[in-house]
């Protein structure tokens, strides 16, 4: 089988029985940005108006190639993109935070590394300049700072856990100015960048864990459904605070247990918080 699918939407999908050489086509209509997984492995972007050929090859479950041809932005985009994620295997930069704890891979080492890949990756968009639209650009930004301050923010606390070193003891100078200086992205591509919602996660808990530390209190994080909305919607305003609880409710909802917990905040959303009317339309056919 071939399988394509929506990032952004689970309502652009489509399946096709392949044998070696055939050709799959899928058309659909987006008004803005959208990353497309391919068999689940490679993600390709798009927008309005692309055309996208891509020829993968594969040995096994393992893509070895991959070659793109159609309307001349979209092949500049994804060759981009393929880039980036050349420049992350080289540098043999882990996605999975606990993949590095497996690895014992120090958190000073983690973060000085991840400095160096936001760093690495801010010089390649600059140099392409104009030739990389202003989205493409912005969702790329807002994948790799999902991937960096993540790990600023995350991996000290998971490494103290798993391997016993107090944070204080991690030469990481302080944790708790590891993100200062921040300034959170709110332009539209980013916020169809559902790592970067996850960022947005991470980082109130890490706000108000340190506000509560100021203040002499203690702090645990929501580790319930209903206490995360109520925490992520009292942290975040407008635009923001719409994306965040938008993907924390579809991510409740398509992980498919006890869907009916989701209803009395999907009502709550809806009647105070939404304010992108594409999210609410997904939300209702989910809950179909």
């Amino acid at each position: 089988m071939v399988y394509f699918d929506c990032v952004q939407t689970p309502l652009i999908h489509q399946e096709f029985h392949v044998n070696p050489g055939e050709i799959h086509s899928y058309p659909f209509d987006t008004e803005q940005i959208v990353a497309m997984f391919i068999n689940g492995r490679t993600k390709v972007l798009l927008l309005p108006g692309d055309s996208l050929h891509a020829v993968i090859r594969y040995e096994g479950k393992n893509v070895t190639s991959i070659d793109f041809t159609g309307t001349e932005q979209a092949v500049f985009h994804n060759r981009l993109y393929r880039d980036i994620e050349r420049l992350k295997r080289d540098m043999r930069y882990k996605t999975q935070l606990l993949g590095c704890v497996v690895l014992d891979v120090k958190p000073k080492d983690r973060i000085n590394d991840s400095r160096l890949l936001l760093d690495k990756v801010k010089n390649m968009i600059e140099e392409v300049g104009s030739a990389c639209a202003p989205s493409v650009a912005n969702y790329i930004m807002a994948e790799i700072e999902s991937l960096v301050y993540n790990s600023f923010m995350e991996y000290p606390v998971m490494y103290a856990e798993t391997r016993k070193l107090p944070v204080e003891k991690q030469e990481i100078g302080d944790y708790w100015k590891l993100m200062d200086g921040y300034v959170l992205r709110k332009d539209a591509a980013s916020l169809r960048v559902p790592e970067y919602a996850g960022l947005l996660m991470r980082y109130c808990f890490y706000r108000n864990e340190y506000q509560a530390r100021e203040r002499g209190e203690d702090y645990k994080i929501p580790d319930v459904f209903e206490g995360m909305y109520k925490e992520l919607a009292s942290f975040y305003e407008g635009e923001l605070r719409d994306f965040v609880l938008y993907t924390l409710l579809v991510n409740f909802i398509r992980n498919g247990k006890e869907i009916e917990r989701a209803d009395v905040l999907v009502k709550d959303y809806k009647e105070r918080y939404n304010i992108n009317k594409e999210h609410m339309h997904i939300l209702d056919n989910l809950l179909q």
